[in-house]
Formats: C-alpha cells, sequence, structure tokens
C-alpha cells in the first residue's frame, strides 16, 4: 500500500466513516427502529400509508385532511390500462424471465419525461404562473402563458386526454381540493390557476380541453407544498402498484417472450427491398448462388 494511502487511513476516525451516509431518516441500531424518530411499533398500527409517506419525504405527520388528499392522489393514479408504455413493457418484461422485481423496475424505468412526467411539468408550470402573478393579475398571465405554448406549438402539461375527452379523475380530485380549500387546509391558489388554465385552453373551442390526472394531481402536490419532482416521485409510487398488478398477472399467466403484437403479426417494414451483398475486389465467395 502506498504512503498516501496509509495517511489517509490513519487521518480517517471511525467517526468520518459513520458520518459518510449520515441520516435523518432512519435510525437503526439493535432492536431498535426509528423513523423520523418515531419507534416503528408505535407507527405499526398508528399511521397510514399516506402518512407514512408524507412522514418519511416529509419528516413529520401531515394533519388528517392532508394526508386524505394525498390519498386521493395516490389512489387516482395507480393504473391506466395496459396500453400504458410502463405498463406494456412490464408485462413483456415479465415474460422474459426476469422475475417479478426485473419486470417491475422496467416498468418504473419508463416513466419519463413523456410518459409519466406531465404531473412534474405541470407543477413547474403552475409554480411559474403563481410567481408571473404575484401582483394579482392571473388571468393575463395565463393568457401569455398559453399564448406561448401554442405558438411555440407544445401541449400545456396537465391537459387534454388522447382516450378520455374528460378525464373520469379529474372531476372527484378537484372536488376533494374545493372541499380542502373551503375548510382551510389549503389555500388554493394552484388550484385557481389549474382552472384558468383551463377555461382559457376551452375557450373557443367546439370540445374543451379539460384537465387530465396529471393536473389534477400536479394540483394537490402543489398546494400540499411538495416540490415539483416529488410530485413525479409520489406519481411513480402510485403508477407501480399497477405496474406490480400487471407483472404478477402475466407472470401467472405462463406464456414465454410475449412481444407487443400478436405472434401472426410482423412489424411493417419500410427498408430497402431484398438487394445482394456487394462483391469485393479479389474476393471469393464460397456461397453458391
Amino acid at each position: 500500500m502506498s504512503a498516501s494511502r496509509e495517511d489517509a487511513i490513519a487521518r480517517t476516525s471511525s467517526r468520518d466513516v459513520t458520518d459518510w451516509w449520515s441520516t435523518g431518516v432512519c435510525d437503526i441500531e439493535s432492536g431498535t427502529i426509528r423513523l423520523r424518530g418515531y419507534p416503528i411499533e408505535e407507527l405499526i398500527g398508528g399511521a397510514t400509508f399516506p402518512e407514512m409517506i408524507w412522514l418519511m419525504v416529509r419528516g413529520d405527520f401531515p394533519e388528517p385532511r392532508q394526508a386524505e388528499l394525498l390519498e386521493r392522489a395516490l389512489v387516482a393514479a395507480v393504473d391506466h390500462g395496459p396500453q400504458a408504455p410502463s405498463i406494456a413493457a412490464a408485462r413483456m418484461a415479465a415474460t422474459c424471465g426476469v422475475g417479478l422485481h426485473g419486470a417491475m423496475s422496467t416498468g418504473v424505468g419508463l416513466l419519463g419525461d413523456v410518459h409519466g412526467g406531465a404531473g412534474q411539468q405541470c407543477m413547474e408550470l403552475l409554480e411559474q404562473i403563481r410567481i408571473r402573478s404575484a401582483d394579482g393579475d392571473l388571468e393575463t398571465v395565463v393568457a401569455r402563458t398559453v399564448g406561448e405554448y401554442r405558438a411555440s406549438g407544445r401541449y400545456v402539461p396537465g391537459f387534454g386526454h388522447r382516450f378520455h375527452s374528460r378525464d373520469p379523475r379529474r372531476d372527484p380530485l378537484l372536488s376533494a381540493v374545493h372541499e380542502q380549500v373551503e375548510a382551510g387546509t389549503i389555500e388554493g391558489y394552484h388550484l385557481r390557476i389549474a382552472e384558468e388554465l383551463e377555461r382559457q385552453l376551452a375557450t373557443g373551442r367546439d370540445k374543451p380541453i379539460s384537465m387530465n390526472i396529471d393536473g389534477a394531481t400536479a394540483v394537490i402536490y402543489a398546494e400540499l407544498g411538495f416540490d415539483p419532482e416529488l410530485g413525479r416521485g409520489l406519481f411513480i409510487l402510485s403508477r407501480s402498484v399497477g405496474i406490480l398488478a400487471h407483472s404478477w398477472e402475466e407472470r401467472r399467466g405462463g406464456r414465454r417472450i410475449k412481444g407487443p403484437i400478436p405472434p401472426p403479426l410482423l412489424p411493417t417494414y419500410t427498408g430497402s427491398p431484398r438487394r445482394p451483398v456487394p462483391q469485393r475486389s479479389g474476393a471469393t465467395s464460397s456461397i453458391t448462388r
């Protein structure tokens, strides 16, 4: 071992080592498990799963009405069928012998910016509008924002749906938000921004563009004070339940290597027609034609 490495070891104390992965989340000793300071034996039976999520991420317990609103958002985003890329990929992975853990990690790994990221993007947009409309001129700021998106040909995240003319998850979620605004649990400003966006996006259209699951949950997570990136994390946590259910169903089906389309069908080929490989100068082919 070199002198520099020996010196580094000599200068490193046991405290340096234990402090390397210091954490305020979980404290473990022999016979002891405390999460954010709360003994696990008291949390078992004393906390709901939504409360535990809040506790672990935020550091303390939510108010009961906050936990109720969080639970509704988590339930709403659990699944949206096998046509969703994350679910389809998880089901295919389940037929390839990777096990349930591999199927689930495959599905979760597909929840990126395009599929799975709209909630975070909507939260970021709501916060941008909140800052820009601090003087109270919300309608003008929203109009400017909608104009910017339309001019650039971009979709406004959290609005519209390729399957639903009106997302069936929108109304119960927003009704719950309105109830908590009236109860004083949350402020409601992100809700007002989202509803103004929805109103202006519908103006002049025969078929209004309504808020979707990403927009509705973005409102809830923003109103509850979660950072936008945590909004995506919460969506992943919720959708993991659906990924688990579909992966398990596919594994129990027993089919091997189930691709995206039925076996008799083949993907449409759009490349060059059959053509011979060019002969190299001086090369002798052993293939009989």
